[in-house]
């Protein structure tokens, strides 16, 4: 039977070290078998998922790559779950990329079962697949959609990015190509798994060359710094908060410890940041610490990576370098002319097989997003000595916050529920460790005064932690240029009077 490819290799990996937890370590060999007892499982009897849509929460690891293959070897369309999102967000997930059923570790299965009984969707749990009856598995082809990951917009609500097999095929082999990804490489993996830059440049990429990961259930400084001086991995990968809290670390360490932690960053071969823009000064402090030349890139869950520092050759802070293998990149102007010289600005364009196929169940916006073929990214650029430099979003609704990608608008709807908030606007104030953080301000019904800290409170359970506001905004203290954030005329009337 013709396998896809990432199962393919899979295979040929045998028994090499796939991925190693505090718990143990697992082969290739050991995770292709899970995930052929869980497409067993998914199928149920049917010969063919054809796409049906399947949720899973799971912890990085074993686990989660199983659940993964295990979708796709059934001919599912797999759906990645945050294990940070509120029931709502949940919910509203489910509902959307309309899933028939959900898979989840014994962990996560008590706190997504209710949701599950209320939408009427089967609950899988990953640990009971251990005596499930081997079956025939369908033939799947890449041209099949194969992953949905949602993505705030500039639209109130998350919408769900559809990629092939194919896209995601470009997506890897473009970025193994470019960093030079090989067999013997270690790489931790401590980023968000619902998210393109944990899930397809670190996950992916390693288990596509046969390298081995180290999994963590979140980003601990100590650990990582202990295993860094241990001379644990060969690549790293980042947003620019966790180099700022890395940074942050060194100053509080004894002199032999951080020689020791240092030395293990300066011997890895490469180094990646990524999700959010990294400032030059993060860069170059970064460099003068480690000796290591950070390579950033840029990239969006649409479009899996596009742009890229070198891997030989000049890595330029403040820049995201030039296309990558099998990307097509064009610069347009808002009146639709295409930029051909350097040092005009224009919207970033992306056209090649990475790119997704379609928001889910959103014909008009997936029309929309597209002009002749090519991705409107909603970014815009400028090229400098050959060199793309980005200068910021089309759209003033985009918050990037520590590597998130957050909607404005998705915010401002959650906090009108509030009983004290007559009107609000959420905007993104600059910050060095977090790129932007989200701040709001608020008009507020008569007779109510709302302080930040209850304000804080409520969102908790309502909100994800990263999308609560960090400032509650005064008049005196909003920066002139967020005023051309607010749009909603109580706010701009609050703050012209």
């Amino acid at each position: 039977m013709n396998q896809l490819p990432v199962i393919e290799r899979a295979i040929g990996h045998g028994r090499r070290t796939a991925v190693c937890t505090d718990s143990g370590s697992y082969s290739y060999e050991e995770i292709c078998n899970r995930s052929e007892l869980l497409a067993a499982v998914l199928l149920n009897g049917q010969e063919d998922l054809k796409e049906s849509r399947v949720a899973f929460l799971m912890p990085p690891g074993p686990d989660y790559i199983a659940a993964l293959w295990g979708i796709w070897r059934a001919g599912g369309l797999a759906v990645p779950l945050s294990a940070k999102a509120t029931h709502e967000e949940l919910k509203y997930t489910l509902n959307d990329s309309q899933s028939s059923v959900v898979i989840a570790d014994k962990n996560c299965a008590p706190g997504i079962a209710t949701i599950c009984q209320r939408l009427k969707l089967k609950l899988v749990v990953g640990d009971e697949i251990r005596n499930a009856t081997l079956v025939e598995l369908p033939e799947v082809h890449s041209e099949r959609r194969a992953m949905m990951l949602y993505t705030s917009g500039t639209t109130s609500r998350p919408k769900g990015v559809v990629t092939t097999h194919i896209n995601i095929q470009a997506q890897i082999k473009s970025l193994v190509d470019a960093w030079h990804w090989k067999s013997d490489d270690r790489i931790p993996l401590f980023l968000p798994l619902h998210h393109i830059h944990g899930i397809i440049n670190v996950m992916s990429c390693a288990l596509w060359s046969g390298a081995e990961i180290e999994s963590f259930s979140r980003f601990d400084a100590d650990i990582i710094m202990r295993r860094v001086s241990e001379d644990a991995w060969s690549v790293f990968m980042a947003v620019p908060t966790i180099y700022v809290k890395l940074i942050s670390a060194f100053d509080s360490m004894s002199d032999l410890d951080r020689t020791s932690v240092i030395d293990g960053f300066s011997r890895m071969r490469l180094m990646i940041s990524g999700s959010a823009a990294l400032p030059a000064s993060i860069h170059e402090r970064w460099t003068e610490l480690t000796g290591q030349k950070l390579l950033e890139r840029y990239g969006m869950t649409e479009i899996g990576m596009a742009l890229s520092n070198p891997y030989h050759g000049e890595r330029r802070p403040g820049a995201v370098g030039q296309p990558l293998p099998g990307v097509d990149i064009r610069l347009q102007t808002d009146t639709g002319k295409v930029i051909s010289e350097e040092t005009l600005s224009g919207e970033i364009q992306v056209r090649g097989a990475n790119v997704f196929k379609e928001y889910w169940n959103r014909p008009d916006v997936t029309a929309q997003s597209f002009t002749d073929g090519w991705f409107r990214t909603g970014d815009i650029a400028i090229v400098e000595d050959g060199y793309y430099r980005i200068m910021g979003r089309s759209s003033v609704d985009i918050i990037k916050s520590g590597g998130y990608k957050l909607s404005a608008l998705e915010i401002e709807a959650s906090l009108l529920d509030h009983p004290s908030i007559a009107e609000c606007a959420v905007v993104g104030i600059p910050d060095e460790t977090w790129g932007e953080i989200v701040a709001t301000a608020v008009v507020p019904r008569p007779g109510t005064a709302i302080e930040m800290s209850e304000l804080r409170n409520w969102c908790k359970g309502r909100i994800s932690a990263y999308k609560i506001p960090r400032i509650l905004l005064e008049v005196e203290s909003l920066p002139r240029n967020a005023l051309g954030k607010i749009k909603k005329p109580a706010v701009r009337q609050l703050f012209d009077s």
